[in-house]
């Protein structure tokens, strides 16, 4: 090696050394990732009137919640509609950290005394006053590329939950892989949208079905959300992939708007 080159080499190598304790020093420590995968029940309570509504509302407020905090479980999500056809459906969002979790939870719930005597009204509602009319509940495993619920700030906004549903198996997970592989979840960080949780659904109606959460200040920050979205130049790189095509793997999408309760914790 010549000199000229042999000492330049030298200092470079000499300032890399010096940097790189710089550059690891500088790196907040206080950052891991996450060491385990979420899953969610959504639970959607059918009511027919505002009695069931209160009972319903009261029952989550005073019991469900305090207990399933005390079980261990936080930001417990509790939403009406923001445009209801007749009266509003109510969704409960409930994380669990495994699936042992969600094996345990109603046993916990049952030596619960206080939740016992603070939900007695809404557990022991009788058939000519149900506290609801029907419940309907899904368990959802997070994505690999969004494992954990990114709990927003809490202010006044607006929620959209939204469901792709799809033809077969096959196209659920294609569908899944266009979100996680491909930076479909990136452009919705990038842009704004707040994502609370993503999920696909392993048990529950209307699958295979993935469902996700994102939120807005109001409807005309959705609507600029979606517009810039729709516009995305990475978004229309990754659309427009014949093995991507929405044609092809999503036959049905629904979108609900929802409002947090006062108590929600999300």
């Amino acid at each position: 090696m010549k000199r000229r080159s042999f000492v330049r080499s030298s200092i470079i190598g000499s300032a890399a050394v010096a940097i790189i304790p710089a550059i690891t020093n500088a790196m907040p420590t206080n950052i891991s990732a996450p060491t385990h995968t979420d899953y969610y029940e959504l639970k959607v309570y059918s009511l027919k009137n505002d009695i069931q509504q209160k009972l319903v509302e009261d029952y989550l407020n005073n019991a469900a919640i305090p207990a399933l905090n005390r079980a261990g479980l936080k930001n417990i999500g509790v939403f009406t509609e923001m445009k209801p056809e007749g009266q509003t459906r109510m969704y409960t969002l409930i994380t669990y950290t495994s699936l042992d979790q969600v094996d345990h939870i109603a046993g916990k719930l049952e030596a619960d005394a206080l939740y016992q005597k603070d939900a007695a009204a809404y557990l022991n509602a009788p058939v000519s006053a149900p506290a609801y009319e029907r419940i309907e509940s899904s368990l959802m495993k997070a994505f690999k590329h969004s494992p954990i619920l990114a709990t927003p700030e809490k202010k006044d906004r607006i929620f959209e939950l939204r469901q792709y549903q799809s033809a077969s198996e096959a196209a659920g997970k294609k569908k899944i892989e266009m979100f996680n592989d491909q930076g479909e979840i990136d452009i919705f960080k990038r842009l704004g949208f707040k994502p609370v949780f993503w999920g696909e659904t392993i048990i529950g109606p209307l699958r295979p079905n993935l469902t996700y959460m994102i939120t807005f200040d109001d409807l005309a920050a959705k609507d600029a959300h979606w517009k810039a979205f729709v516009g995305d130049a990475q978004w229309k790189k990754i659309s427009t992939v014949p093995a991507y095509s929405d044609a092809l793997l999503v036959n049905k999408i629904t979108s609900t708007l929802l409002i947090p309760t006062a108590y929600s914790q999300i």
